[in-house]
């Protein structure tokens, strides 16, 4: 039997730990991996749920201190024999950066071990520009390196990066130059980006890396859920057994894609209709300021019977692709996030809900709609998780590329 065919499984579907010693790395990736999604544990239970021994769990949990990479807490006591003391992950044990490249703006971030940003900086512009995005990240990655404690600098892992595939074909949509938005061809994220930062760069389809954050950082409570995430433009993830699921060529769950039936015959794309895109445009198309709208809550308010317009016409894209993908799978929850306020994000699913009820289920599995927890941020949180997975933890949700 191969040394990787006899790890096991534990109760939550990570992958359990192995008592051969060539496994070493593998079984200190699981129980970072166990503590991270558990929040502290004691040696016991940790040895218990890996399937170590009590003695391996020992001495990987002694190098782990000394790496600093887990810290104790105030021990507890038991009705009987010695207290236990839990260990958890040390926010400073690493850190890595994290790049959000959008549409319509970008954000470069720092994020500690346990997914608490440390600093932000954001950038908005009308359509995404290679020299301008280069410029960004040199000179913002500079700023934050001097912001954070010397003592933690050598602690970054990495940058992550989360963006829009083949990001040129969207100028038409984005109102951007066709020959300014083609240059992103041939701009080799990983290479150029690590030339800039001296730092490992890893890669993910934005949606994919917002769904990631969800289901490692969020509030998911469940192992199988579509997700959707309404930016400038529609795009989402699947989630399958507590995994998310990439996909042969990284580009799995396009959910933005989906064809949805319009009302006067024919067929759209679900970000025809569920997109801030589209929302910019029926906002201009009112007489109003698009602009407004950035950051501000009471802007969103005000925008009266065309944000209702708009929320009715995204219930209704939203409503057919979950029946569309539980058409596919079994899905639990279908989860909605976005780049909006809260309050109408809610309003969003309510209206998601109701169009959804009444469309025809026949011969498929109830599912449950929610919000997502993670908000605005989850893209960037899935970008600045790429390089933490990759070089510690077992459990990587998300498809990356790697240029030392």
């Amino acid at each position: 039997m191969s040394e990787i065919s006899t790890a096991a499984r534990d109760v939550d579907g990570r992958a359990r730990g192995s008592n051969q010693s060539g496994l070493r790395a593998h079984n200190e990736r699981a129980v970072l991996s166990l503590i991270r999604r558990n929040g502290e544990m004691a040696k016991a239970d940790i040895a218990r749920r890996t399937g170590l021994s009590a003695q391996t769990a020992s001495v990987i949990m002694r190098s782990l201190e000394k790496e600093e990479l887990v810290i104790r807490d105030e021990p507890r006591r038991g009705r009987v024999g010695q207290p236990s003391v839990p260990m958890r992950l040390n926010p400073n044990g690493a850190l890595s950066f994290g790049l959000k490249i959008g549409r319509r703006s970008s954000e470069l971030v720092i994020m500690d071990f346990v997914g608490d940003i440390r600093v932000r900086r954001v950038e908005r512009y009308s359509y995404p520009k290679v020299d301008e995005i280069r410029r960004f990240v040199e000179e913002t990655h500079r700023e934050l390196m001097a912001e954070i404690d010397p003592a933690l600098r050598d602690r970054i892992t990495g940058l992550g990066v989360a963006m829009p595939f083949e990001l040129w074909s969207w100028a038409a949509e984005i109102g951007a130059p066709e020959e300014e938005m083609d240059s992103w061809r041939d701009f080799d994220v990983e290479a150029e980006l690590s030339a800039l930062t001296g730092l490992s760069v890893y890669v993910a389809n934005d949606a994919t890396g917002a769904c990631a954050a969800e289901n490692v950082f969020g509030g998911a409570d469940c192992a199988d859920f579509v997700y959707f995430f309404v930016g400038a433009f529609a795009g989402g993830g699947i989630v399958i057994n507590g995994d998310l699921i990439p996909g042969r060529l990284g580009n799995a769950a396009a959910l933005g894609s989906l064809p949805i039936p319009r009302t006067t015959g024919g067929a759209g794309q679900l970000i025809e209709f569920a997109s801030v895109n589209k929302l910019e445009i029926m906002i201009r198309e009112s007489g109003g300021d698009t602009s407004a709208i950035v950051g501000n809550q009471a802007a969103w308010d005000d925008l009266g019977d065309v944000l209702e317009q708009w929320i009715g016409e995204a219930a209704y894209g939203l409503a057919y692709a979950i029946l569309s993908a539980s058409a596919v799978y079994d899905f639990e929850q279908a989860v909605i996030d976005g780049a909006m306020p809260r309050p109408v994000l809610s309003r969003l699913i309510e209206a998601t809900s109701e169009r959804f009820d009444k469309l025809n289920h026949k011969g498929l599995s109830p599912v449950d709609l929610r919000p997502g927890s993670v908000g605005p941020s989850a893209r960037v949180l899935g970008a600045a998780s790429l390089p933490l997975f990759a070089r510690f933890l077992l459990d990587q949700r998300v498809p990356y590329a790697e240029r030392s």
